[in-house]
This record gives C-alpha cells, sequence and structure tokens, in this order.
C-alpha cells in the first residue's frame, strides 16, 4: 500500500489535555479507512484571544508543503466550518483526495452519513466523535461534488446498486440546510434511480419524465424545501432543473392531486431555466412563475389540512435561515400564497400569530417578509389578517408576553419603531392584495385609520416614514383598481396629505439647520419652527441629527422624498379632489424638496438613479394635477411656483424649474387647447418670465427656454386661431441652433430674433405683460439676464411703440421703477433709452409720469433728464412742454378729444415742474441763451404764486433744494421761494443784470414772499421792471397776461389782471392794438365776485388815464358805469375806495359835459363816503370830490354848488380828522371848493399860507378868523350846523364837531353870541364829558371853556 504524506491539524479552544485525551479516545475507530493515517505528523494550533478565524491559511500553505493532504480536526460548529472552507479556498495542498478512497471508502462515507444522522437524533449533544465524523464525510463530499462531478456520479451510480430503502433515504438530506451542497448530487441520484426503474420495467419508449411512488413522511416539508431550493436556481450549476425534475418524478409521492398541474407547469420552468442564465434571468419574475405554479398547485389539493400543512413547514423553515438570502425572501412569499388558500380560517390565525411572536422586527428583512406573507393571505382571509393584528396589536400594549417583555427592555426603541413600521406595511400590503369588493368597506376603518393612528403615535423616523409612505401608495393603487368607485369619497384624505407634507417639508426645509449644530444639540426656537413632529421626536430620545443625515436636503440618500411625491399622485386620483390652493401648497413643498438638489456625479450610478426617478416623480405629480384640473389658474399657480427657481443663481435648479415648466405646458396644451383659453396677458407674463433664459451662461438652460417659448406660441397659436406659419417654425428651429452654440454673439443675435417673433405673434396687451415682467424680474440673476431683458424691451418699444397709446403710463412706470433698482451703466442706459423713445411718440404721458414722482428728485429721473439734454433740439421742446404744464391748470379748458387729453390734467406737483425745469435750464449748453422762452417762463412762474395756500410751508428733504438752492436751506421752504430762486437763475442766464439789480432794489423778492396780498403788489412791481428792462419783449409778455386774464382760473385771472396794471399804464397795449382786448376783460374782472379781482381790475382801468389818455374819453361812459357802479357797492369797502381813486385818475382826462348825468351820482355818492370809519374810504372819497370840483366849469356849477354847500361842514370837521393824509385831502379838496361858496378872499390867503395847509386845527382857525372878517354871519350859520353833528354816531365826527364849535364860538361875533343860549349849549358840553370816546374829555373841556368865555362876554354886552 502506497504510504500517503498527510498533516492532522488540531485547532480548538480546548485545553491541551483535555484535547489530546479526546482525540486518542474517539479518533482510530473513525479513521481507520484511511491509509497510514495513525503516523500523521499532529500539529496543534490554538487560536489568540479575540482572533475568530484561526489558523491563518498562510501558517497553513507553510506546514502543508511537504503534504499530499491535511485533515482539519474541528469543532462542529459555525466557526469550524468557517476556517474549514476558509483554509480549503487558499491553501495549495488538498484536503483528503477522493481518489485514495477505495470503493469501501465511498460506501464507508455514505454510511458514515446515515449514521451520523442517526446518532445524532437520538440525543441533543452531539458527541465529539459523530460531529467530527460528520464533518470530515460532508467536507470530502461537498469537495468533489464542486471539483469532480464525474466522480460523484461514479459514486453515485454505485450507490444505485444499495438496497432501495437506503438510496431513498437520501431524501432527508435534501431537508437539512447543513447539506444543500449535496443537493444536485441527490436529486441526479434519484432521477438515475427512477431511470433505472424505467428500464427495469421496460418502458424506455416513454417520452414522459419517469415518476417513482414513495411513502414520504412528509411530503409538505419536502416540497416547502425544494420551493425554496428553488428562488435560487442558479445558485449551483444546474440546481433549478435538477430540482424541478425531482419535483415531477416526486410529484406522485408528493400530492397525486397537483401530478396534472406539474405535468403542465414544470416543463414550463424547466424551459425558462434552460433558456437563461445568471446573467439574463429576472429574479421576480422567475418568483412570480414560483408562486403561480405554488398557487395553481395548492387548487388542486383536495384535502383541506394540505395548504395548512404546507404553510406550517413553510413557516418552520424560516428558522433555517439567519441572514438575508433570496430564498428566505421567496419563503415569505410562498407562505403568504399557502395561508391565502387554506379554509380553516382559525389555523391560519394560529399560524399568523405564531410567525408574528417569533418575528424580529428590528430586522428588516423580516419585517419585510411578514408584511408579504400577511398581505398575500388577505387575498383569501383579510378578515383574518385584520383580525389577527387586531389581537396582536392588543397582546403588544397589555405586555402579556414575556419574551416582549424581555425584549422591550432590551432594545425597546428598536424593536417598537420595526413594529410600528411592520404594522402599517401590513394594512398596506393588505389593501394591496384585498379582494376589490371587500376592500371599498375595510379601506377607512380599519385600514387607513389604522396607518394613521401607528405614524401619529410613533417617533417618525427616517424607516416609520418609509413605512407610512409605502403604506399609503399602496392604499392609494388599490383604491384606484376598484370599478365603480365614481361616488366614493376617501374621507381620510386631508390627513394622510397633510402628515405627507409634514414629512416632506421638515425634511426638505429643516434639515441644514439641524445638520449644523453640533452634536446634534437643538436650541428652542429651533425645535419650536419643525413643528409637533420634530419635537415629538425629540421628546421620545430620537436624535434629530440622526434622522436628517438620513436624507440631507442638499443630496438623495433614499426614496423618501420620491416616495412622498409618489403617494401624492395616487391620492390625487381620489375623491374629494384636491383644491386649488391645496395643490398650489403640493407642488411647493415638492420643489422644494427636490429642485435645490445638486445633480449626482455621473460615476454614481445609484444616486443617479434615485435623482432621476425623483425628479421624474416631481414631473409627474405636476403633469397629474394639471390632468386633473385643466384650468388657467392652475397653469398660472404652477408657473408661479417655478419662478423662484426659475430665477435662481444657481444653474442646476434653473434648469430643473424650466424643463418642469416645459412639462406642464406640453401637458396644458395637450389636455386643454381652446376648451379654456388662456388669458392674452398671461402669455406676456409667462413669456417674460421665460426670455432672459434665453442668454443663460448655460446651453442646456438655453435649449430649454426656446424649447417652453415655442409651446408656448403654439398654445397662442390656438388659441387666437392664428396660424404658426412655417417659417416662424424654421424660425425657432434656426435659433435653437444658435443658443446650441458655444458662441456669444451668435447667442445673443438668436435671442434677439426669437424677441422679433414674439412681439409680431403677440398683441400690444400681452407685450405690456411681457415687460412688466421682464422688467420685474431684473437684477434677480446675473447681467447676461439683464442684458437680454432689456433687449427684448427695446425690440417691443422700437416694433409696437406707435400703438401704446393707452399703455406708455403701465409700461413706464414699470421701467421707471427697475430703473431706480438697476445698477449697471449699460442695463441703465438701455432703460432710459425705452424712456426717450417713449417720450417722442407720447410725450405729455411719459411727462406725467415723470413729473408725479416723488420729491425729492431721485437719481434715476435725473439721469433721464440729462439723457434729454443730449439732444438740444428734443430738450427745448420738452423745456416748452414742461412750462405749458405750469400753465395747464390756469388756461381755459376744452373738451378733451382723445385720451391723452384726458390724461393730461392728472395733478402734478407745481413744485417738481419747477425744479424740473430750473434742472434743465442750469444744465443746458450755454451756448442757447433761452432768450426768446425768457416772457413765458417769466409769466408761467409768477402764476405759481397764487397755486398755493400762502401759509403752507413745506419741507422736503434737503436733497432736492440742492438742485434750486446754492447756499443753505431756508428755513421756511415753498413753491414761491422755488419760483423766486428759478427766475432768479433765468434772469442771470440770459443775462438781464439790471432788471436783477432793480429787482434787487425796490425789494421786489421780499414783497412777492410777505403775505398773500403784497405778492400781488410785488408782481405788479416785477412786472414794470420787466416792461422797463425788457422791451423787445413787452407785446409777447402781453400777450401772455391777456390769454390769462381770460382763464378760468381765479389766481391766474388775479395774478394776470395784477400785471395788466402795470400794462395798463404802459402805452404798449395801445400800440399793439390790445387796449380793447384789455378793457373787456378787466370789464369783466370788475364784475366778479373775488373782490381782489375786482380791486385790481378797478385798478388798471384807472391806469388807463396814464397809458392812454386820449383812450379815456372814447371809453368814457363804460369807464364811468363800471366806477359808478363800485362806489354803490355798499358791502365792499375796498372796491368803493379803489372805484373813487380810479374816477380820479381818469376826472383830469374828461370835460364838464363828458360826466353828463353820472356828475351829480358821483358827487352824491362821494358825500356818503365822507363820514365812514375806514379812513382810506374818507381819503378817496375826499380827493375825487375835489377832482370833481376841478371839473365843474358852467354847466355843472350850479349844482355842484348846493353839493359843496351839503359838504361844507363835513369837510371842515375831517380837517381834524386822525389821519394826516384824510385831513390834508379834505383841507385840499376844501380850497378847491371855496370859489363855490363864494369865499374867493380864502382861497388867495390858503394859497399864500402853506403852514395852514399843514396843520387841520390852523387851517380852521385861519378860515374862521377871515370868515369872521368877510362873512360874519357864515361863523353863525356853521356853528348852527356844526352843533348838531355833536350827537353822531361817529365818535371822530363828535370830537370834531366839538372841537369845531370851540373854534367858531371863539371867533363868533357878539351879537351872534348873544343869540345862542348859553345854558342848552353848557349842558350839552357837559354831557359830551360824560363820552367814553378818546379825546373827547379834552375836547368838550376845550370847548366849555370857550363858551364860559363867550357867556360872560356876550351877557355884559347885552346888560350895556
Amino acid at each position: 500500500m502506497e504510504v500517503v504524506r498527510g498533516l492532522l491539524v488540531m485547532v480548538s479552544d480546548w485545553n491541551k489535555d483535555q484535547m489530546n485525551e479526546d482525540f486518542v479516545k474517539t479518533d482510530a475507530p473513525s479513521l481507520d479507512y484511511i491509509p497510514a493515517f495513525g503516523q500523521c505528523p499532529l500539529l496543534e494550533m490554538r487560536p489568540p484571544p479575540g482572533l475568530f478565524l484561526y489558523p491563518p491559511p498562510s501558517d497553513l500553505a507553510v506546514e502543508g508543503q511537504c503534504c499530499d493532504y491535511i485533515v482539519l480536526w474541528l469543532d462542529c460548529d459555525k466557526e469550524g466550518k468557517n476556517i474549514c472552507f476558509k483554509s480549503r479556498d487558499e491553501t495549495p495542498c488538498p484536503f483528503l483526495p477522493m481518489e485514495a478512497l477505495s470503493k469501501g471508502a465511498s460506501q464507508l462515507v455514505l454510511g458514515l452519513l446515515n449514521n451520523v444522522e442517526m446518532e445524532s437524533a437520538k440525543t441533543a449533544i452531539t458527541p465529539p466523535v459523530l460531529a467530527v465524523d460528520k464533518a470530515l464525510a460532508l467536507e470530502i463530499f461537498t469537495e468533489k461534488a464542486n471539483r469532480n462531478p464525474t466522480m460523484v456520479k461514479n459514486f453515485l451510480t454505485y450507490c444505485l446498486q444499495m438496497p432501495e430503502e437506503d438510496r431513498l433515504s437520501l431524501l432527508c438530506y435534501i431537508l437539512d440546510t447543513d447539506f444543500s451542497e449535496s443537493l444536485i448530487p441527490i436529486c441526479i441520484y434519484m432521477i438515475n434511480l427512477a431511470e433505472r426503474q424505467l428500464h427495469d420495467k421496460n418502458v424506455g419508449t416513454s417520452t414522459a419524465m419517469p415518476r417513482i411512488h414513495v411513502d414520504l413522511p412528509a411530503p409538505q416539508k419536502l416540497l416547502a424545501r425544494l420551493l425554496v431550493l428553488l428562488a435560487s436556481p442558479y445558485k449551483f450549476k444546474g440546481q433549478g432543473i435538477a430540482i424541478l425534475k425531482l419535483l415531477w418524478i416526486l410529484s406522485q409521492s408528493i400530492a397525486p392531486s397537483m401530478a396534472d398541474v406539474w405535468e403542465l407547469e414544470i416543463p414550463l420552468l424547466i424551459q425558462y431555466l434552460a433558456e437563461h442564465t445568471k446573467f439574463s434571468w429576472s429574479q421576480n419574475t422567475w418568483e412570480d412563475k414560483l408562486v403561480r405554479f405554488l398557487e395553481s398547485s395548492l387548487k388542486k389539493t383536495q384535502s383541506l389540512n394540505w395548504s395548512m400543512w404546507l404553510s406550517k413547514e413553510l413557516s418552520h423553515q424560516l428558522d433555517s435561515f439567519h441572514s438575508p438570502t433570496q430564498e428566505k425572501a421567496f419563503l415569505y412569499r410562498a407562505l403568504g400564497v399557502s395561508l391565502a388558500t387554506g379554509l380553516d380560517a382559525d389555523r391560519v390565525e394560529v399560524l399568523l400569530l405564531e410567525l408574528l411572536d417569533r418575528t424580529d422586527f428590528s430586522n428588516f428583512v423580516d419585517r419585510e417578509g411578514v408584511v408579504l406573507a400577511c398581505g398575500l393571505c388577505a387575498q383569501g382571509q383579510v378578515l383574518t389578517v385584520l383580525r389577527v393584528f387586531r389581537e396582536f396589536e392588543k397582546r403588544i400594549q397589555e405586555s402579556q408576553l414575556s419574551w416582549q417583555i424581555s425584549i422591550w427592555q432590551r432594545d425597546q426603541s428598536r424593536w417598537r419603531e420595526g413594529l410600528q413600521a411592520v404594522l402599517m406595511e401590513v394594512y398596506g400590503c393588505v389593501a394591496s392584495y384585498c379582494h376589490p369588493q371587500m376592500l371599498r368597506s375595510l379601506v377607512e376603518s380599519p385600514i387607513a385609520t389604522q396607518i394613521v393612528q401607528h405614524y401619529s403615535s410613533s417617533c417618525q423616523d427616517f424607516s416609520l416614514k418609509l413605512a407610512f409612505l409605502k403604506s399609503v401608495i399602496q392604499l392609494a393603487s388599490a383604491l384606484q383598481r376598484v370599478e365603480n368607485m365614481e361616488d366614493f369619497q376617501f374621507g381620510l384624505k386631508g390627513t394622510v396629505t397633510g402628515i405627507i407634507m409634514v414629512c416632506v417639508d421638515m425634511t426638505a426645509k429643516v434639515l441644514s439647520v439641524a445638520l449644523a449644530s453640533d452634536r446634534g444639540s437643538r436650541s428652542q426656537d429651533l425645535v419650536q419652527n419643525m413643528g409637533p413632529v420634530v419635537i415629538k421626536v425629540a421628546d421620545q430620545g430620537q436624535g434629530l441629527k440622526e434622522i436628517l443625515q438620513a436624507e440631507p436636503a442638499e443630496r438623495l440618500g433614499s426614496t423618501l422624498r420620491t416616495m412622498a411625491l409618489y403617494a401624492l399622485i395616487h391620492l390625487s386620483k381620489l375623491k374629494p379632489f384636491y383644491s386649488v390652493e391645496e395643490k398650489d401648497a403640493l407642488m411647493d413643498i415638492g420643489l422644494h424638496s427636490l429642485i435645490s438638489i445638486v445633480p449626482p456625479e455621473e460615476e454614481n450610478d445609484s444616486i443617479k438613479k434615485l435623482y432621476t426617478d425623483a425628479m421624474r416623480t416631481l414631473a409627474q405629480l405636476m403633469e397629474n394635477l394639471m390632468h386633473w384640473e385643466q384650468y388657467p389658474k392652475m397653469l398660472q399657480g404652477m408657473v408661479q411656483l417655478l419662478e423662484k427657481w426659475i430665477l435662481s443663481e444657481k444653474d442646476w435648479e434653473r434648469e430643473k424649474a424650466l424643463n418642469l415648466c416645459l412639462g406642464v405646458m406640453q401637458t396644458y396644451v395637450r389636455s386643454v387647447g381652446v376648451c379654456n383659453p388662456l388669458k392674452l396677458e398671461h402669455f406676456g407674463t409667462l413669456a417674460g418670465l421665460i426670455a432672459p433664459c434665453t442668454y443663460d451662461p448655460h446651453e442646456r438652460i438655453r435649449v430649454a427656454s426656446i424649447d417652453v417659448l415655442s409651446s408656448l406660441l403654439d398654445l397662442h397659436a390656438s388659441q387666437t386661431s392664428s396660424l404658426a406659419g412655417t417659417s416662424k417654425k424654421e424660425e425657432l428651429l434656426v435659433c435653437k441652433e444658435d443658443l446650441g452654440s458655444g458662441n456669444s454673439e451668435r447667442i445673443f443675435g438668436a435671442s434677439a430674433r426669437i424677441s422679433k417673433l414674439v412681439c409680431m405673434v403677440f398683441s400690444c396687451e400681452e407685450m405690456v405683460s411681457l415687460t412688466r415682467k421682464l422688467c420685474k424680474n431684473m437684477g434677480a440673476r446675473d447681467l447676461q439676464h439683464d442684458k437680454a431683458s432689456v433687449t427684448w424691451i427695446d425690440t417691443f418699444l422700437q416694433m409696437r411703440v406707435k400703438e401704446l397709446e393707452d399703455k406708455v403710463a403701465e409700461v413706464l412706470s414699470t421701467i421707471l421703477d427697475r430703473l431706480r433698482r438697476v445698477d449697471h451703466p449699460d442695463v441703465r442706459r438701455h432703460l432710459i433709452e425705452g424712456i426717450l423713445l417713449l417720450a417722442h411718440h407720447h410725450q405729455d404721458a411719459v411727462l406725467t409720469l415723470l413729473l408725479i414722482q416723488p420729491l425729492p428728485m431721485e437719481s434715476h429721473l435725473t439721469e433721464v433728464w440729462l439723457a434729454v439734454l443730449e439732444d438740444m433740439r428734443f430738450a427745448r421742446t420738452i423745456l416748452h412742454a414742461l412750462v405749458g404744464r405750469l400753465q395747464c391748470p390756469f388756461s381755459t379748458h376744452t373738451n378733451a378729444m382723445s385720451k391723452t387729453d384726458i390724461c393730461r390734467p392728472v395733478t402734478v406737483d407745481p413744485l417738481m415742474l419747477v425744479c424740473t425745469i430750473h434742472f434743465l435750464m442750469k444744465k443746458m449748453d450755454q451756448d442757447d441763451s433761452l432768450t426768446d422762452l425768457l416772457p413765458e417762463v417769466v409769466y408761467t412762474l409768477l402764476l405759481q404764486f397764487g397755486s398755493s395756500p400762502w401759509l403752507e410751508a413745506v419741507s422736503p428733504d434737503q436733497k432736492m433744494w440742492h438742485l434750486v438752492y446754492s447756499g443753505a436751506v431756508p428755513r421756511d421752504i415753498n413753491l414761491q421761494r422755488a419760483v423766486i430762486k428759478c427766475i432768479k437763475s433765468l434772469l442771470l442766464r440770459v443775462k438781464r443784470e439790471g432788471l436783477m439789480t432793480g429787482l434787487e432794489e425796490q425789494d421786489t423778492w421780499r414783497r412777492l414772499l410777505e403775505n398773500s396780498t403784497s405778492f400781488l403788489e410785488g408782481i405788479a412791481l416785477l412786472t414794470r421792471l420787466c416792461l422797463t428792462n425788457m422791451r423787445s419783449h413787452r407785446q409777447q409778455l402781453s400777450q401772455l397776461v391777456l390769454k390769462g386774464m381770460d382763464s378760468d382760473v381765479l389766481s391766474c385771472r388775479m395774478i394776470s389782471t395784477a400785471m395788466c396794471v402795470e400794462l395798463m399804464r404802459s402805452p404798449i397795449l395801445q400800440q399793439e392794438k390790445l387796449l380793447k382786448p384789455a378793457l373787456l376783460l378787466l370789464e369783466s374782472g370788475v364784475d366778479q365776485e373775488d373782490q381782489v379781482l375786482r380791486v385790481f381790475s378797478l385798478r388798471a382801468l384807472g391806469n388807463m388815464a396814464h397809458g392812454a389818455p386820449k383812450k379815456v374819453r372814447k371809453y368814457r361812459k363804460r369807464l364811468l358805469k363800471k366806477f359808478l357802479c363800485c362806489l354803490r357797492e355798499p358791502s365792499s369797502i375796498y372796491i368803493a375806495s379803489e372805484g373813487m381813486a380810479s374816477l380820479t385818475k381818469i376826472l383830469p382826462e374828461l370835460r364838464e359835459w363828458d360826466l353828463g348825468s353820472t356828475f351829480d351820482s358821483i358827487s352824491r355818492q362821494c358825500r356818503t363816503f365822507f363820514d365812514s370809519e375806514n379812513e382810506l374810504l374818507r381819503q378817496n372819497a375826499f380827493v375825487l370830490f375835489g377832482k370833481l370840483a376841478g371839473v365843474v366849469r358852467i354847466t355843472k356849477r350850479h349844482l355842484f354848488k348846493r353839493e359843496v354847500k351839503k359838504a361844507w361842514v363835513p369837510l371842515m370837521l375831517h380837517c381834524l380828522d386822525p389821519c394826516a393824509c384824510t385831513a390834508k385831502a379834505c383841507m385840499e379838496t376844501i380850497s378847491h371848493c371855496l370859489r363855490f361858496r363864494g369865499f374867493s378872499d380864502l382861497e388867495m390867503v390858503h394859497g399864500q399860507s402853506s403852514a395852514c395847509m399843514e396843520d387841520g386845527t390852523v387851517f380852521l382857525w385861519t378860515t374862521c378868523e377871515l370868515l369872521t372878517k368877510t362873512k360874519p354871519a357864515a361863523i353863525y350859520d356853521l356853528f348852527l350846523e356844526t352843533i348838531n353833528y355833536v350827537k353822531s354816531s361817529s365818535s371822530l365826527v363828535r370830537i370834531a364837531a366839538c372841537k369845531l364849535t370851540g373854534i367858531l364860538l371863539d371867533r363868533m361875533p357878539v351879537r351872534y353870541l348873544q343869540k345862542l343860549d348859553f345854558l342848552e349849549l353848557r349842558n350839552k358840553f357837559q354831557e359830551l364829558q360824560l363820552d367814553e370816546a378818546d379825546g373827547m374829555l379834552s375836547a368838550a373841556l376845550n370847548t366849555l371853556g370857550i363858551l364860559e368865555e363867550c357867556s360872560q362876554h356876550g351877557f355884559g354886552v347885552h346888560q350895556e
């Protein structure tokens, strides 16, 4: 016998002495079949502490270099097996070559297997010798089965010669998971056995698969084992086909009722496996085929217990798998199918409860398997499954199971989370597999209710969210498959949707904040902002940071967000349908959860697939929501939600948003058409949102933008029934090609061409909304987008500016608002050019909008006005228009002929107009002197003095006033001050230094600003100086004044009339033949109600005597009529006074007969004002009366003589008037009237003595003294008339009468004194002492003194 060199290696954790002793006792009888085994050297190896796999393969390779084989003596446990297989794979020396075995040795191996199995069944503790023998035999058998199938085949052929009872016992090894590697040889053996039996019976001509019939102790156990092994048909070469053939030949032994089904089904399964390999087959397809095979087989069983026994065996098989494998996953599926076919609900309930009791819910694979098994069971036992889970939940809550208590004590939170996930998934899976008719009555209660309840009561961590979403998807999908559900309303839809929104919203928005905190710490504010869901998580001890790290916001780490959106897709198809607001909220959360995610790297296939699936789901959600509500409002809402992302600074966000927008547009176009037309203005809004993207730096974004615009144009064409010409489509294709290039000029040109195309297609209203959108989004992105926006705006204005008559205000307001916020000079310049283009075609509307901007004038408005000044001709046109705007409130209104005329009277702040005019004049080219504008500008500016209240002092920001004032800002700032400054600036520009000097010397500016009365005097004074220093402009100024006098605006008429006062003083009106129009306007002014206007009109008429004295006689009747009417005005002192003053001016130009009948009226009316309380009225009355005396010649002498006689005493009394001017006027009038009283001598004396004309008392003493000498009787008559005035109602008259009485008494001759009743006179003057009027007491005492002297003198004479 050949000596074989071998090495026996003992690896154990026993101590050395015990190990050697055991080896000596047990090794000799077990290894006698190996030649020369007893002479093998022994190598002892002990593993170091903590080392699991020992010995190292490198050590065995060194020790076995000179050996033919190595025998390992190992513990019969998992560790021993691992050492064995690891050493076998990596050690070059073979393990006990099978070629060294004789036929007897092979027989011994088989017998050894049988003996070990029988001996192991006798006792629960396997003796070391049996463990070693079994491991050694199994190792030899497996090694050669894998490496030398020929030898195994020969061995099995040899086994065929064994007795049948010994050969059939090989089937028992199929049931043992430890002998899975021996499965193929055993199957081959059994097939060969069947062939041998057929050969013995001479049936070789049969083509059917041979069958054998044996009495198996547990056919359900064998079928369960083979089904599980079939789940991995390619695990070993030929495994699937071998098992199927074995089932085929054992069909009569396993279940005769299934034989017919197997006869049909098994060949098809074999064919599928033969046509595929382990690289081309599909696991899901294969499992589906096996499930259908199992279902059809179980339906053929006649015994009610067969499927239940099979279910029990399948359930027991679960204990054989401790790691996740395909076989275990399929085992759960087969278990569910088997339970579903069972008819005994009680036994099904028992099996399900047993399954739940021994399931480790912290294990994901076990959870998934249980869920699938229960769901499949619900196909036939839905009520049983629901009852089982109610019972199971009740048992869990009551904590009745001791093993549950121990689990909770060991790992309560993890186990409970797994359990709640299983419960939610089970209810979802039950709904998915439940019969449609049963589902309708069970969907809300208990299925949906339990899903919501379990999620709400959980910690809601990441895995529970996935479980909840999965169950919701299954539930909603199942409901959609149910027929006749039109009237069904899912009552919990709102609750479920709210939970999903919270899940997705928290994942998308809160993640980054929580991850930033160190060590998972959270501030109180953060917890409050996360809502009740996250707070509950924190309360239950679940670290928020751990949850958020599982699904970060910036990238996809799982299918959570995709599943959430997918669940919303299914829920959106159920009634009640979401409202528009709810859909907007869903879309907003969906966009926030996905669109910000950075696209994954190309090489990361798994994350890339997650990303692709998520974006596809989001697009499906948007299209689905659009499909169920095909209204323009829904489209607008979606575009508004996408707008934020289209304007994003991140290119991937813009790209995704545009692609989503394109999908929404295409869906809307396909499904809606013209049934629900979109408003035209919305087309412009959508185009304005997309247009800037045509010049985006990224090619994909540019291409996506033109696709969206093309879809939008197609929708526009379908609604407006316009034909999208072939040329336009071809142009879009060319533009798309250019946008895809890398040439910046081609890209910009393509964007401009697209804008022209859109401008030709869209209406004016749509282009306005497009412009509004472009301006609104300007500045939200980079410079390229802004340049594209202004290019589109310029194109629109150039092509359609003439059609914008009714839209100018809207367009310009939009541009101005954006101009205020844009910083880049190129963009600002384009916008300003657009404003100027509008101004050239719609000047009034543009000026209105520019001028209604609030003060202070901002920099963007200043920039616009500076751009206007670049074209001097246009600048002068604008300046004329601004001056016209200042005149507009004062001009006569006519009927509006157009909408522009209607908009023209829009209220514009005069202060803004004045500041703008001043700014333009200041910034204009110095070569333009503006001389031709001088009179118009000055006149227009003067009109502003009457346009605002004088007492209101507006104080805007000092910045604005720097446009007007160069020095310190006055304390009180108003429009009048701005006007003065503007006039000064204009006069300096036109080089009118003389006029400026005169205005300063005359203190004109102070008068203009003093008050509301003096400013008219200041205007008149300014007009007088202008007429003197601007002779070449007097005609133009006169025309402007007359035009203003014809205005309907009172302030304009007053200011113009005040200026006309000076014009009437000048001969310019007569020279320019404007006197008559001026006269008519002034007469009209006299008839107005306003007193100031009437006063200045009368004054101007009176100045006609200075400017056109020769025309006074021509228009005397009209003048006298107006003046006389004013004298008869009882209510106005000023009008009567001004009327008398004007009469005084023109009387020297008239003759006696020119007055006619008005003479009497004038003289009588004049006397009525002698005793007036108003000084000015008395003074003008005396002056006028004196002028009348100068006019009287012969005809009116007698008449006027009587008037003088009546007025003589009042005239003398008012010589003592407290007003010096009035007293002087009265004395002059007396001098003029002396000749009508026959006192010519007095007239000569008064003319020689100037002293008497300065003091009224001296004047009266002198007059009385002369009268005493010449006409003493006149003194007595005057005394008798004067004494009656001491009782006058006027205190001035009483005092003057008292004084004059004393003077007359003092100068009265004695003979006339004797006629007086001194006692009565004394009583009168004593009563006057009691008068409270100032000066009356002294006057009365003085007169009483004179009276006493006269009385003594008079009585003495009488006695003599």
